[in-house]
């Protein structure tokens, strides 16, 4: 039976990934659903342009989707605050939910993308490792609101629904405003270009706390297995590359895959910092003859800034996923290297 997945949000790093690997598996076709739109692959892979925020936009490009049978919905939309976040993000999963579920007859999965947000984990220290069946806190908190919607949405129907929580995602996706391993290879990169060695910049604590990450590629082949696995419908799952890390620990690893001296800690706002070097990023794609991408496409630096501020522990218990039957595993420093390696080839960094 031909599969037809729905990818809301193809643009992204966890999007492109899962665009990817959809597209590298016989069985399925894809539909991808983003702001800009995409360059197709005939017979595989189709891009749609819509405004989710928009519901007569979202009906009219997805009125003729008939043959969706798995919706995979990884959109995000950012605001300056937590508490407004709910309302544009709520209203684009239940602008396609409104929008493909009377047309899509043989629709079959719903997949919602979270994270630990759920266990409040943006907000200080939290009960690691953090469970799927952890109680809530305080809202507002719009994963939380997703699932509540697509849980009452489901009763009675014939498709089913499954939540994966990820850590912080590692891939390659430029234009992203949270990509860690992008943040990381451009800040090392200037560091170097500069003369500088490469500093932690987070505080202090945070380089020595327990953490863990998630690998983009692991994270599609999980969201296909708990779209067609039944041992994992109507559930939520953690999912992450399966190993612990400290910054203290990986840091003079990343310094040596860049080939730089590394030095201690030093606590400094990245986004403060990388005010006044657009210039700097410049002259260093004109020195190394790289591609011309431009500083905004490759600037993560409040992200980056807010993971490096986690001094406390981030990590969950991913056993649930192992007992339904997903066992993937990916080693931490590999992920960041092929992520580096990558962007290396794109020409986005030197060499």
């Amino acid at each position: 039976m031909q599969n037809v997945a729905l990818v809301v949000g193809a643009r992204g790093v966890i999007g492109t990934n899962l665009v990817e690997h959809l597209a590298s598996l016989a069985d399925w076709r894809v539909i991808g659903l983003s702001r800009r739109g995409g360059v197709d692959v005939p017979g595989k892979v189709r891009h749609l342009a819509v405004d989710l925020l928009d519901p007569a936009d979202t009906q009219a490009k997805l009125a003729e989707l008939s043959e969706v049978t798995h919706v995979f919905y990884v959109a995000y939309q950012d605001r300056p605050t937590w508490a407004e976040l709910v309302p544009p993000n709520l209203a684009m999963l239940v602008n396609v939910v409104d929008a493909i579920e009377p047309v899509a007859k043989g629709l079959r999965h719903i997949s919602l993308m979270q994270g630990y947000k759920v266990y409040g984990a943006h907000l200080g220290p939290f009960k690691t490792p953090a469970r799927e069946d952890d109680p809530p806190h305080l809202p507002p908190e719009f994963n939380v609101d997703q699932q509540q919607f697509l849980e009452a949405r489901q009763v009675g129907k014939a498709w089913d629904w499954s939540a994966l929580r990820p850590s912080v995602v590692g891939g390659v996706a430029l234009g992203n405003p949270m990509n860690l391993a992008v943040a990381i290879a451009v800040y090392a990169s200037l560091s170097k270009e500069l003369g500088v060695p490469l500093r932690f910049p987070g505080k202090l604590g945070a380089y020595d706390a327990l953490l863990e990450v998630t690998d983009a590629g692991l994270l599609a082949k999980a969201a296909v297995w708990a779209a067609t696995a039944p041992a994992a419908a109507n559930q939520a799952f953690n999912i992450a590359n399966g190993d612990l890390f400290r910054w203290s620990e990986l840091w003079p690893k990343i310094a040596r895959w860049f080939e730089m001296d590394v030095a201690p800690p030093l606590q400094m706002s990245l986004q403060d910092v990388m005010v006044d070097k657009e210039p700097a990023w410049k002259q260093l794609q004109a020195t190394h003859g790289l591609a011309a991408t431009s500083f905004a496409e490759v600037s993560s630096w409040p992200f980056a800034d807010f993971v490096f501020g986690w001094d406390y522990d981030v990590f969950a218990d991913g056993s649930k996923a192992r007992r339904a039957g997903f066992h993937e595993y990916v080693a931490t420093d590999e992920m960041f290297f092929r992520a580096f390696a990558e962007l290396r080839r794109q020409r986005v960094i030197p060499q």
